[in-house]
């Protein structure tokens, strides 16, 4: 849908803010941001690049959204100044999970109206208030990184891939992860399953930096393999769209608790769902016979429907909606 008048959004965030230079070794928050928001036809958007302290009051009269990269510490400004004084909605992207307890307050400190991430909206309102607004955004994955990739038959078959954040399994290290961080940036915890797949002799791990995949190369590690794990515990998160779409066929951790139904992923459809029970035995069942037409299958058909309804473009759509329903 195009406007018959373009939306004025100004988004905020902290000059240093990595993550929105396009430099960084993982840029989804950037394509989102940066790349998709500019590309929408229904919004206009200008961004302020803020020191320490940002004074609000220039927006006025100026903007009809005030957009906040979070509204987390990291990133933004210490401190936004005279925003409480403009009739202007405030819309942020939830800071991560661990920080909800640190950030509560800039709820009422930033006007925030409504809030939005890829988290399902239950685990959102298990950290904040009911009464914050939030919408389940599936953002990050940038389609134009994805529009050619290698052929499932001419990839990695009798491995399967494992990336990211995991614990290391030597106890020394678990040990000191449960003596002073027991919430989700413990990979034993935030990423338990994947940290148990690195057990496995027929598992290939590449690391979150040891490796030249970094910016915008992570779809070229990907279509190495024609399958690989997205696993995460407590939420969907972005590699749940980027494995996927790069055509792997994606074991895929879908469980009550991480609430991964609603990207819309279906087991054996598109994805092989797995769980902590179930993983080692749809490994197997894969690798048993790793030339079945099925899987090449299901792998073309994760890629469709992420590309088709995950994309960053999709997500700037629904932020669209909201900006619309607050306006």
């Amino acid at each position: 849908m195009t406007l018959t008048k373009k939306i004025r959004v100004a988004l905020i965030y902290e000059k240093s803010n990595i993550f929105m230079t396009g430099t960084h070794f993982d840029n989804t928050y950037y394509h989102f941001f940066v790349s998709a928001l500019q590309r929408n036809e229904d919004i206009e958007v200008t961004n302020f690049l803020t020191g320490k302290i940002f004074d609000a009051s220039i927006l006025k009269n100026k903007f009809d959204i005030i957009l906040l990269w979070a509204n987390a510490k990291f990133g933004m400004p210490e401190k936004i100044l005279n925003i409480q004084k403009l009739d202007i909605p405030v819309v942020a992207k939830a800071g991560d999970p661990e920080d909800a307890k640190y950030v509560i307050g800039r709820h009422e400190e930033w006007k925030i109206n409504y809030y939005f991430h890829i988290i399902p909206e239950p685990y959102f309102h298990e950290l904040y208030p009911k009464k914050f607004k939030y919408k389940e955004i599936p953002i990050g994955l940038e389609s134009s990184l994805y529009t050619k990739v290698t052929p499932y038959d001419k990839r990695i078959k009798n491995k399967i891939l494992n990336s990211g954040n995991v614990g290391t399994n030597k106890l020394f290290s678990k040990t000191l992860y449960w003596l002073r961080e027991r919430s989700t940036i413990n990979p034993y915890i935030g990423y338990k399953l994947r940290t148990m797949c690195n057990k496995l002799p027929y598992v290939d791990y590449t690391s979150t930096l040891q490796h030249e995949f970094v910016n915008d190369k992570y779809p070229l590690l990907l279509q190495k393999y024609a399958a690989s794990i997205a696993a995460t515990t407590d939420s969907p998160s972005i590699k749940h769209l980027e494995i996927p779409a790069a055509g792997c066929l994606t074991f895929m951790e879908i469980t009550e608790r991480n609430k991964c139904q609603y990207l819309g992923f279906v087991d054996e459809e598109n994805v092989i769902k797995i769980n902590e029970k179930n993983y080692k035995q749809k490994f197997e069942m894969y690798l048993s016979d790793v030339d079945n037409p099925k899987w090449k299958k299901i792998a073309n058909a994760g890629r469709e429907h992420a590309l088709k309804n995950l994309s960053n473009d999709k997500a700037v759509d629904s932020l669209v909606k909201v900006f619309e329903e607050l306006i």
